[in-house]
């Protein structure tokens, strides 16, 4: 029978990933202030091996497949997603270099990185492939700062996404950091003694 620990292990991600996929949703965060950078961080923090890869990958995918289609009845799938998704392939394996045990400090600069990764990856390949930037050093800078006019300006995407990925990777850490300090001031349950087994007759006449 699975203990109560090893439930939690398998528990809480999927309950994570499905409260997750809801913040997706198209106004109920601002623009890339989303739960999906700090997320895929402390997936390859906490999350045992076999589920830190597939299923945050797998729960963006069905959710982009879903709002294509239904939201913004587009084609389900597209160039951007993959790029999208090779960057939180990058943030999961960052965290991968972290353990559960460093400090929320060393977790919330992690978590900080991996926002930062997300944005220049992104932000990289769309100055490599929007003919609107010019292929220089200083076509590069204006596609991680102001963009393509008619759009937000990048910066204010680069704003939430550090926002976001700082406040998520802080909260989900110390949340983190409280249950296992819970966990460890609860005494463990004794074993239950075996009960002895009666004497033979000639022995108990010993």
């Amino acid at each position: 029978m699975a203990t109560v620990k090893e439930k939690r292990k398998l528990w809480m991600p999927l309950a994570l990933m499905a409260a997750f996929a809801l913040t997706r949703w198209p106004g109920v965060l601002p623009p890339n202030f989303s739960a999906a950078y700090a997320l895929a961080f402390c997936a390859g923090v906490y999350f045992p091996r076999y589920l830190a890869w597939w299923l945050p990958l797998t729960t963006l995918f069905v959710t982009d497949l879903v709002l294509n289609i239904f939201y913004y009845q587009t084609t389900p799938v597209d160039d951007r997603m993959l790029v999208n998704y090779l960057a939180y392939t990058a943030i999961i394996w960052l965290g991968r270099g972290f353990k559960p045990q460093s400090s929320w400090l060393a977790l919330l600069t992690g978590g900080l990185a991996g926002a930062l990764l997300f944005y220049l990856v992104t932000n990289t390949v769309s100055w490599m492939m929007d003919p609107a930037y010019a292929k220089t050093f200083s076509g590069w800078i204006q596609a991680l700062t102001v963009g393509t006019p008619g759009w937000p300006h990048t910066w204010e995407f680069f704003r939430n996404t550090m926002l976001s990925g700082g406040l998520f990777s802080g909260l989900f850490a110390a949340a983190m950091k409280l249950g296992g300090a819970v966990e460890a001031e609860q005494p463990e349950e004794p074993e239950p003694e075996a009960e002895a087994e009666p004497a033979a007759p000639d022995e108990a006449k010993a």
